[in-house]
């Protein structure tokens, strides 16, 4: 296998198996929520009136619908996180990577995304890895690993989904 086709094949995956959220939110400043849920399903190679459609639901699913045509600019933090939510879904990850998700949120604001975690979750079987510095949110999940230096130096249950709507 040539580095080339490697570079494709992980590319591939982390466009269609993986989903990630970032604290920064990463959506196109000049570029509408909508065609931002869509960008990576054009990546993919699907069809504009599919891209559409699926745009639309994942909206409607994080609760943004009314704000699809609406720049980045023209957004809170909240919603501009919960349109990359809706863009990291887009190819029905199995895995999504969040990286701070609530870090640039207030705490009503960060309680919405994070409810959205635990529905994703419960409802439609993602998998989700999370990294905060946050105790009370990491204290949310299943499983919670405490990296040091980049080595895993503990491991323990925490609470699963607590707070899920």
């Amino acid at each position: 296998m040539s580095l080339q086709s490697s570079d494709r094949q992980l590319s591939a995956i982390r466009n269609r198996k993986i989903g990630f959220v970032f604290q920064t939110f990463n959506l196109i400043g000049r570029t509408n929520a909508q065609k931002n849920v869509e960008l990576p399903l054009l990546y993919a190679g699907v069809s504009a009136r599919q891209r559409t459609v699926r745009a639309k639901e994942l909206l409607e699913m994080v609760g943004m619908s009314d704000r699809a045509k609406h720049q980045p600019n023209e957004l809170s933090g909240g919603q501009k996180q919960r349109v990359a939510i809706a863009r990291a879904m887009a190819c029905n990850p199995a895995l999504l990577l969040a990286d701070e998700p609530t870090g640039a949120l207030d705490s009503q604001t960060s309680r919405t995304v994070m409810d959205l975690f635990h529905r994703l979750h419960r409802q439609q079987g993602k998998t989700i890895v999370l990294t905060t510095h946050n105790p009370a949110l990491a204290q949310e999940c299943d499983r919670i690993l405490t990296l040091q230096d980049g080595r895993v130096v503990d491991e323990r249950k925490g609470a699963g989904g607590h707070g899920a709507a």
